[in-house]
């Protein structure tokens, strides 16, 4: 049976296109390079299993973040370590895992709209122009920054590898992970 005190979860968050599932690509392997296998909880994917039809608005974000913490409670109780990747737009969705999840990190990609802009992988951004999509963290629907978060990483001057070997760090310095 996996030792469920070992368990930890981080939530690393930022506005759409900011750097978040690079950042946690990196932290999975720098992580997995010391022997800590994480499940990665990626809101793209499991928005799609448990909202096939997204609206995006407010009810339904509601119930996608209580969904994902479920499941990160549920994985962290049985002694796996979980990385969620979700924009995760308002405080209350972050602090509901915090709440739920004793050993938690916040990782904050901080990150200028205009560059998010600039990148915006998924064409996101295009659509919020073209009006396809009306919902968009940082434009037409609130993004809200951690008001204290355990790390914050510059999504558009920090190398991944670097971010993430900073948040290796402070799971070491918490006691997350052995040295």
């Amino acid at each position: 049976m996996a030792d469920r005190t070992q368990a930890f979860a981080i939530w690393v968050t930022g506005l759409p296109a900011s750097g978040k599932s690079t950042v946690v690509k990196a932290l999975s392997s720098a992580l997995a390079a010391r022997g800590v296998d994480v499940a990665v909880l990626e809101s793209d994917v499991l928005r799609k299993v448990f909202t096939p039809y997204p609206r995006y608005d407010e009810e339904e974000r509601n119930m996608f973040y209580q969904q994902l913490v479920y499941v990160g409670t549920l994985f962290t109780g049985h002694g796996v370590p979980v990385v969620f990747d979700a924009t995760g737009n308002r405080r209350v969705y972050r602090d509901r895992a915090r709440q739920e999840i004793s050993r938690f990190l916040e990782v904050y990609i901080e990150c200028p709209l205009e560059v998010a802009i600039s990148r915006d992988p998924k064409g996101i951004y295009r659509a919020a122009r073209e009006g396809t999509a009306k919902i968009v963290p940082g434009l037409q629907e609130t993004y809200e920054a951690p008001e204290n978060p355990d790390i914050i990483v510059r999504g558009d001057l920090e190398a991944p590898e670097t971010a993430a070997q900073r948040i290796v760090s402070k799971l070491v310095e918490r006691g997350f992970i052995s040295s």
